[in-house]
């Protein structure tokens, strides 16, 4: 059986890393300064490339061994072609002498017999990093580039240099609109799909041409409410799913626009408007390696997925949860819902040659890099930087939820997988057992627990919330919430009125006309109005308590030490329970954050105020 491998990008240093059972390294290079800016498998799975500020290096990924450094500074962006023949570079545009941009977009044919035999076939100025990069058909027959605003250039592949001049057909739409992206099919009968956005009051469309026949488009979809568009093929080339955006909500209810997903198949010239029956932007999709059917997460968290056939028709759904990323194994046996960013990341695995039963589920937490293994057993998850500055690293996990090897880093940029032929790999059977982990797995594990305190390495149920302050006390956390504290303040910083009884113990004091009356201590000057109340209060509570003598007695109400001067509170108390509001505010927030709400960035901030709120009460003399 074949061994998989993949590669691990630091901005110093670059490790190409065997998979399961070895995990050894086999490349392995580093440099004093932070040179390293891009790096890349071939499709082929042969040659794997990476920059450095004079070169392109190219390593052979069997040996580990250097096979050619290709001069060419600066580069900051690699791409090879689908069958890697060809290698595309974006240099660092820089103007010459004359106040002209240089070409720095070459293009490298690579021949499989010799990869030391690397020649220039081509190279033109680009100097935008967006959108910089050819594209090839699936066979390598022909390349195409952006000619300009409405024109698209293909050009025949197999000479030593192309003629960026001399295309030998081109697609344009000048009577139309302006291309905005555009995207060519893979497989063995290559199309290409346009999209143009909606302009001057007409509808925006999406295009798709044979590369045989620009005339006429074999399937189009137009509509309005479109500014951008991202196609997704599946692994034929027979159907395409365009994923279009807006930056504005007409309806006003999201910050970040409208999306809306369409379905057009290339045989038959069908097109549709996927219905999803839940509001809320679109967050994932994927295809199936079949081709035959395909999935997408949607709306509003807690998100909905559902899977659909190639004619556009609903097929399963999953219950709504917090998910915001899907992802299907390369056999089209398993299907990983997850849910990262500002998510918890938790990952659930189903069979979907079971009738989508579910395997397991387990957490990532801070993942920003998720892939499935080529030979569809394990998954990669990973944190790297610019995305997250704190534990970067990288985890290997096997299908069943195993975690299998763990590698961390200070600062870890990129990672993918090599990529192989399924057939390279014996097919999953049902009883197939979880690989033993590695060393680096059961140290990891052994560390975490420690510091959880956890031995056994079970999880913990999570219980109520605490706040950081409380955690590592061993009192259990109270009940009490702070508007049932904040009240119990109140109340005692109330004079307690006196009951019936207690009015009769006390000695009749003598009246004298004219002057103002001499009330019981404790007692304070009310009115009459007041009084009379009160008086109807006191008795309505003596009748229930005589109606139910076998009640028991309330809780004693906790004292607080509160000054309290002819029945008005203190400045000090009124500050407290302004204070405790803003608490019990703060912790209504925290609670949203953790069920996987969005917060607005003034919400965030009155969350990080918590320390000093606490302090200001415990300067006060309140405590919990």
């Amino acid at each position: 059986m074949a061994t998989t491998q993949f590669y691990c990008r630091q901005p110093k240093s670059i490790e190409l890393i065997n998979g399961q059972p070895q995990f050894d390294s086999k490349f392995e290079t580093t440099t004093e300064k932070p040179d390293c800016k891009a790096s890349q498998y071939s499709p082929s799975g042969k040659i794997f490339a990476f920059s450095e500020p004079q070169s392109v290096v190219l390593v052979d990924v069997n040996t580990g061994a250097i096979v050619k450094k290709i001069e060419v500074q600066d580069v900051f962006d690699l791409l090879f072609s689908p069958l890697g023949s060809y290698l595309c570079t974006w240099s660092k545009p820089i103007k010459n002498e004359f106040g002209n941009w240089n070409d720095n977009v070459k293009i490298w044919r690579i021949p499989k017999e010799d990869p030391t035999d690397v020649k220039l076939i081509t190279e033109y100025s680009s100097k935008n990093q967006t959108g910089w990069s050819p594209q090839f058909t699936g066979e390598e027959t022909l390349m195409t580039k952006v000619l300009n605003q409405s024109e698209i250039g293909f050009y025949k592949l197999g000479a030593d240099t192309i003629k960026l001049d001399k295309p030998v057909d081109t697609l344009s739409v000048k009577e139309i609109g302006k291309i905005q992206s555009f995207n060519v099919s893979p497989g063995k009968n290559p199309s290409v799909a346009i999209f143009i956005p909606e302009q001057k009051g007409q509808p925006a469309s999406i295009r798709v041409y044979s590369v045989t026949n620009f005339k006429k488009p074999v399937s189009q979809k137009q509509f309005f409410k479109g500014e951008r568009c991202q196609f997704t093929w599946n692994a034929l080339g027979t159907s395409l799913l365009a994923l279009v955006s807006t930056d504005v909500d007409s309806s006003n209810k999201s910050y970040y626009g409208e999306t809306t997903l369409y379905l057009l198949g290339i045989a038959g010239s069908f097109d549709q408007r996927i219905t999803l029956n839940k509001e809320g932007p679109i967050h994932d999709l994927a295809w199936s390696p079949t081709g035959r059917e395909f999935g997408v997460v949607y709306g509003y968290m807690p998100a909905k997925t559902t899977f659909f056939d190639s004619r556009g028709d609903s097929i399963f759904s999953f219950p709504e949860d917090s998910r915001n990323t899907i992802l299907f194994s390369p056999h089209a046996k398993y299907v990983l819902v997850a849910g990262f960013g500002n998510l918890q990341g938790t990952v659930d695995i189903y069979d979907r040659q079971d009738k989508f039963a579910k395997i397991t589920s387990f957490q990532a937490s801070n993942t920003s890099v998720c892939k499935w293994s080529p030979d569809g057993r394990y998954i990669l998850t990973a944190t790297t930087s610019p995305r997250l500055r704190v534990d970067n690293g990288v985890k290997i996990w096997h299908a069943s939820g195993k975690l299998c090897y763990v590698k961390e880093h200070t600062e870890l940029v990129s990672v993918n997988w090599l990529p192989q032929d399924l057939a390279l790999f014996p097919g999953i059977k049902k009883t197939e057992i979880a690989c033993e982990p590695h060393q680096s797995a059961v140290e990891y594990l052994a560390k975490r627990n420690k510091s959880s305190g956890n031995a056994s390495g079970v999880a913990k149920p999570s219980g109520a919330y605490r706040p950081p302050h409380a955690r590592n006390s061993a009192a259990p956390a109270q009940s009490t919430t702070l508007w049932q504290k904040e009240k119990l303040m109140n109340d005692a910083s109330q004079p307690q009125p006196m009951t019936s009884s207690q009015l009769a113990s006390q000695p009749r004091q003598k009246v004298i006309p004219g002057a103002k009356p001499v009330l019981p201590p404790g007692l304070p000057i009310e009115s009459k109005a007041a009084l009379k109340n009160r008086k109807k209060r006191l008795a309505k509570k003596e009748k229930e308590s005589t109606a139910s003598p076998e009640v028991e007695s309330a809780p004693e109400v906790p004292q607080l030490d509160t000054l309290v001067i002819g029945g008005v509170s203190s400045l000090e108390d009124k500050k407290i329970r302004s204070l405790l509001k803003k608490l019990r505010a703060i912790e209504q927030l925290k609670a949203k954050q953790i069920d996987g709400e969005h917060l607005e960035d003034t919400q965030v901030l009155k969350i990080e105020t918590e320390p000093k709120v606490r302090a200001e009460l415990t300067s006060l003399g309140w405590s919990e």
